[in-house]
């Protein structure tokens, strides 16, 4: 079973490399720092929101590895034919267990380009072997926590469901999309086992076969009727949706007197603006003015604003593949880079990585990000490190383009993002309740600016480098490049 065993070895086989070189050179007890960030904003907007940090919990809570684990590691073999790993190794990683200090955003919290979500310090073998599963973990669940935050602006208030547990990308592309969508906002999942493992509403209706495993489509719905009384909502578009919303109609009047609630119909195809207006009529006349309308077909945050600007009577959304597959943006584009590393008399050494390509490289220090409040909406994050004194009134320097300046007023409140989550390995965080997770990123999105909620041409959140950091920085890279 692929699902039934150890999670370790859930990696890259160079984080083994490394982690081998490490213990084999005699540093792999140095102290290190690591940050976890992405470098673009998701969708072309503005945000996103963090996720899938309870999830890293219980993954390094569970990390261990098992006899399997070791008995497949011990049978790899380098091009000589001979093991690729030494038995004191193997016998090292029998024996490993975390030590490390992580710092991270909250679940629910915004977070932007550059901005480290994660950090990780400790002795460098450690850091090393958490690269991957990190970035696993975090990039897919915060990239779809954002594309769920998007979808829910788009429909303003109205319920939406999660529907994409069939085309998802895998159990667990299932399972974790399930999860950071509820993150990001949506009421509830098609998705039981979603909501068996996380407490996530259940939502459902019913599939075309089962209109068409009858003969006629009316006698499906008043089986349907039957069979779900307080769960009844009938997709009405198997054969013509107009016709379809008058039989259930005639269902729903005929089981009146049953104990039945007629709570919504579905539409899956179909000029939606239109036919929801024309369902709405009928719905109304009938009788049935709080039966809604349930639109589902490829919705994505831009098709659900285009309906809404239409005046299409839909008000409940069912999105599914562009939601759990991120479809028109598939990968967040997470990396995790050594910051930092104590040199063999025991100090810091900051690190940087150069690029051709500024975008690529990274900032040296042990970071922590400072989010300033005006009273109403967020203003700006502070890039600073921790062993460095930070002003009241901090210039930030955008880290792609120096003559992007902006001042901090000290009227503003402010707040450090990263905290504690594990001391020397020991978790100190106890994670929120989903629900509560879900109701702080409706929070959080109402402290942004409208001009960056927009999906065309946001205004961009302004993240810097608190000054002396920047200064530190290109001090550093001139003698990186110095002959």
């Amino acid at each position: 079973m692929i699902y039934n065993q150890s999670l370790t070895l859930l990696t890259d086989l160079y984080q083994l490399t490394m982690a081998y070189g490490y213990w084999k050179t005699g540093i792999m007890e140095r102290e290190a720092v690591f940050h976890l960030n992405f470098r673009k904003w998701p969708f072309k907007g503005s945000f996103a929101v963090m996720a899938g940090l309870e999830s890293a919990i219980d993954f390094i809570n569970s990390f261990k590895f098992e006899d399997s684990d070791l008995q497949y590691l011990s049978s790899l073999k380098s091009k000589n034919n001979k093991p690729l790993f030494e038995e004191g190794f193997l016998k090292y990683l029998e024996r490993f267990r975390f030590t490390v200090d992580i710092d991270a955003l909250e679940e629910g919290d915004l977070v932007f380009p550059y901005g480290p979500l994660v950090r990780v310090k400790g002795p460098i073998i450690e850091a090393q072997l958490l690269e991957t599963p990190l970035l696993n973990i975090i990039n897919f669940q915060t990239l779809i926590a954002t594309k769920a935050a998007r979808v829910c602006l788009a429909a303003n208030g109205d319920e939406v469901v999660e529907f994409g547990v069939r085309r998802a990308q895998g159990v667990d592309g299932a399972i974790s999309a399930s999860r950071a969508a509820y993150i990001g906002g949506c009421h509830a999942s098609s998705n039981v086992l979603a909501g068996k493992l996380f407490g996530i509403p259940i939502k459902g209706t019913h599939a075309h076969s089962w209109v068409m495993a009858f003969e006629e489509e009316e006698s499906a719905f008043e089986k349907y009727a039957k069979a779900m009384p307080h769960n009844c909502v009938m997709l009405v578009d198997t054969y013509n949706s107009i016709e379809g919303v008058k039989k259930a109609i005639e269902v729903a009047k005929k089981s009146k007197d049953e104990n039945f609630e007629f709570l919504a119909v579905r539409l899956d195809s179909g000029d939606l603006a239109y036919l929801s207006t024309e369902i709405r009529k009928l719905l109304d006349e009938a009788g049935f003015k709080d039966t809604k309308i349930m639109a589902t077909n490829e919705l994505d945050e831009h098709l659900i604003k285009d309906l809404k600007q239409q005046n299409a009577q839909i008000t409940i959304w069912g999105v599914g593949t562009n939601l759990v597959t991120a479809k028109d943006q598939p990968a967040l584009d997470g990396v995790y880079k050594l910051a930092a590393i104590k040199n063999a008399k025991g100090k810091w050494d900051y690190k940087c990585k150069l690029s051709e390509q500024t975008a690529k490289s990274t900032n040296p220090g042990i970071l922590q990000v400072r989010r300033y409040f005006d009273g109403k909406h967020y203003v700006a994050d502070a890039l600073y490190d921790e062993n460095f004194k930070i002003e009241d009134t901090p210039k930030l320097i955008h880290p792609l383009d120096p003559n992007r300046i902006k001042t901090i007023h000290d009227k503003y409140t402010y707040k450090d993002m990263l905290i504690p989550i594990y001391r020397k390995g020991k978790c100190v965080y106890t994670p929120p309740k989903l629900q509560d997770v879900r109701t702080k990123t409706l929070q959080e999105l109402k402290k942004l600016k409208p001009s960056m909620l927009r999906f065309l041409n946001p205004e961009p959140y302004f993240l810097g480098l608190e000054k002396t950091l920047n200064d530190f920085k290109t001090q550093l890279i001139q003698e990186m490049k110095q002959p």
